[in-house]
Protein backbone atom coordinates (compact mmCIF):
# COMPACT_ATOMS: atom_id res chain seq x y z
CA UNK A 1 0.00 0.00 0.00
CA UNK A 2 1.14 3.52 -0.71
CA UNK A 3 0.71 6.73 1.33
CA UNK A 4 -2.62 7.62 -0.27
CA UNK A 5 -4.15 4.23 0.48
CA UNK A 6 -2.84 4.19 4.04
CA UNK A 7 -3.97 7.78 4.66
CA UNK A 8 -7.49 6.95 3.46
CA UNK A 9 -7.55 3.85 5.64
CA UNK A 10 -6.40 5.85 8.68
CA UNK A 11 -9.18 8.38 8.10
CA UNK A 12 -11.79 5.64 7.79
CA UNK A 13 -10.59 3.94 11.00
CA UNK A 14 -10.55 7.25 12.88
CA UNK A 15 -14.24 7.95 12.15
CA UNK A 16 -13.30 11.59 11.56
CA UNK A 17 -14.49 13.67 8.64
CA UNK A 18 -12.21 15.73 6.43
CA UNK A 19 -13.72 18.83 8.05
CA UNK A 20 -12.85 17.56 11.54
CA UNK A 21 -9.31 16.72 10.48
CA UNK A 22 -8.89 20.11 8.84
CA UNK A 23 -10.08 21.91 11.99
CA UNK A 24 -7.94 19.84 14.36
CA UNK A 25 -4.78 20.20 12.31
CA UNK A 26 -5.44 23.66 10.83
CA UNK A 27 -4.80 22.18 7.39
CA UNK A 28 -7.18 23.27 4.64
CA UNK A 29 -9.92 20.90 3.51
CA UNK A 30 -8.48 21.16 0.01
CA UNK A 31 -5.07 19.92 1.19
CA UNK A 32 -6.71 16.99 3.00
CA UNK A 33 -8.61 16.20 -0.20
CA UNK A 34 -5.39 16.40 -2.24
CA UNK A 35 -3.65 13.98 0.15
CA UNK A 36 -6.64 11.60 -0.05
CA UNK A 37 -6.56 11.61 -3.85
CA UNK A 38 -2.77 11.44 -4.16
CA UNK A 39 -2.52 14.83 -5.89
CA UNK A 40 -0.02 15.99 -3.29
CA UNK A 41 1.81 14.76 -0.22
CA UNK A 42 2.29 16.43 3.17
CA UNK A 43 5.47 18.07 4.38
CA UNK A 44 7.14 16.53 7.43
CA UNK A 45 5.53 19.12 9.69
CA UNK A 46 2.09 18.42 8.24
CA UNK A 47 2.65 14.66 8.41
CA UNK A 48 3.35 15.04 12.13
CA UNK A 49 0.05 16.91 12.62
CA UNK A 50 -1.89 14.31 10.65
CA UNK A 51 -0.34 11.44 12.61
CA UNK A 52 -1.29 13.05 15.92
CA UNK A 53 -4.82 13.76 14.74
CA UNK A 54 -5.39 10.27 13.33
CA UNK A 55 -3.44 8.48 16.08
CA UNK A 56 -1.27 6.64 13.59
CA UNK A 57 2.51 6.40 13.15
CA UNK A 58 4.34 8.18 10.37
CA UNK A 59 6.14 4.92 9.63
CA UNK A 60 2.79 3.29 8.90
CA UNK A 61 1.58 6.10 6.62
CA UNK A 62 4.91 6.11 4.79
CA UNK A 63 4.85 2.33 4.30
CA UNK A 64 7.88 1.63 6.46
CA UNK A 65 5.92 -0.70 8.74
CA UNK A 66 2.60 -2.45 8.71
CA UNK A 67 2.02 -1.65 12.39
CA UNK A 68 -0.74 0.90 12.67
Amino acid sequence: MNFTERFNEAIKLSDKTQVQIAKETQISKQCISDYKSGKSFPSLETLFLLCRCLDVSADYLLGLTDEY
